[in-house]
């Protein structure tokens, strides 16, 4: 995973963290959306992860099938 990744999931642990240990319900409120933002975000940065590897595998699959293409057959 990327370094983006962890330091979501960190920010979002933080978030839940602090509204744990938070006495308003306003403060409470305000830190568990920013926990669901921090997730939101951890999720997005996995998925363009994931979506980059297998782009760059495609490619790398192109580039060896034009390298070595496979003979004809008559």
């Amino acid at each position: 995973m990327s370094t983006h990744h962890e330091f979501y999931i960190e920010r979002a642990a933080a978030a839940r963290r602090d509204a744990s240990e938070a006495t308003l319900a306003n403060v409470r409120d305000r830190c568990l959306r920013a926990a669901a933002a921090w997730d939101e975000m951890a999720s997005r940065a996995a998925r363009t992860e994931r979506m980059r590897a297998e782009t760059e595998a495609k490619k790398a699959l192109e580039a060896q099938a034009q390298a070595h293409p496979a003979p004809a057959t008559a």
